[in-house]
């Protein structure tokens, strides 16, 4: 099981990438395949380096309980070292894979748009891109809604910014979540209840992760304390295909 918040299980048939923009800057992936790669776990030999494993390619088939999955929670399924061949075959795999949902994340929305040129994504694809700020963040919504899916969602996390007026035109979900971390950015009241009330006016589910480092008072603690709370209750909206 998962510890985040909005998906199952994870599958990883790449792991490793490398940073892009700010929202890479404390990744918490990188740490974390640091760590597994001191423990000898199998699959991060090359730590954070970007490596394609194909054992793993249908590990979701193996799996008969209908699941979702976030894959790539260890990378970037669109990296520009992944070929598109090997893109095939993980979503080969999600097509077989007819009785799981499967969450699909990435900062590299130029590459995703360019990929489902022409083709529409499986019914149980989730696609999604991160959107941290304005500059990086908010051009990859437009990328995302050149794609023919099902459901299209924005991870808004770590928001660094108030991200101002958004176009939620066929995005049907929204992520929202402060960093995590000790050297973790604050995030803001108003930049959240600003995405909330806009995905209410627009149509989209909203789901908030978690305040992360700081909380809402602004003070740093851990991010158990902080909780995900906005003005006393939570928010756990999940697109209309899942309801």
């Amino acid at each position: 099981m998962s510890k985040i918040e909005w998906t199952e299980e994870t599958w990883n048939p790449t792991v490793g990438c490398t940073k892009i923009s700010p929202g890479c800057k404390h990744c918490y992936a990188e740490k974390m395949a640091q760590r597994l790669q001191a423990m000898g776990t199998p699959g991060y030999e090359n730590g954070f380096q970007l490596t394609m494993l194909r054992n793993r390619l249908d590990s979701p088939l193996k799996r008969k309980k209908p699941t979702i999955y976030f894959v790539n929670s260890m990378s970037d399924l669109f990296h520009e070292d992944i070929p598109f061949s090997f893109i095939d075959q993980v979503f080969a795999t999600i097509e077989k894979a007819d009785w799981h949902t499967f969450q699909i994340l990435t900062k590299r929305a130029d590459r995703l748009a360019t990929y489902f040129e022409g083709k529409t994504a499986p019914t149980n694809a989730w696609l999604g891109v991160s959107v941290e700020d304005q500059k990086y963040g908010l051009p990859r919504i437009n990328l995302l809604r050149q794609v023919d899916a099902s459901v299209r969602f924005l991870s808004v996390e770590p928001l660094l910014e108030d991200l101002g007026e958004l176009n939620l035109k066929d995005i049907h979900w929204v992520i929202v979540g402060g960093e995590s971390g000790p050297k973790a950015r604050p995030m803001q009241l108003d930049w959240v209840q600003s995405i909330q009330s806009q995905c209410e006016e627009q149509n989209a589910a909203f789901f908030f992760k978690q305040w992360g480092r700081w909380g809402v008072d602004g003070k740093p603690r851990a991010k158990k304390l902080n909780g995900r709370l906005i003005n006393g209750r939570t928010y756990d909206e999940m697109p209309l295909a899942l309801i």
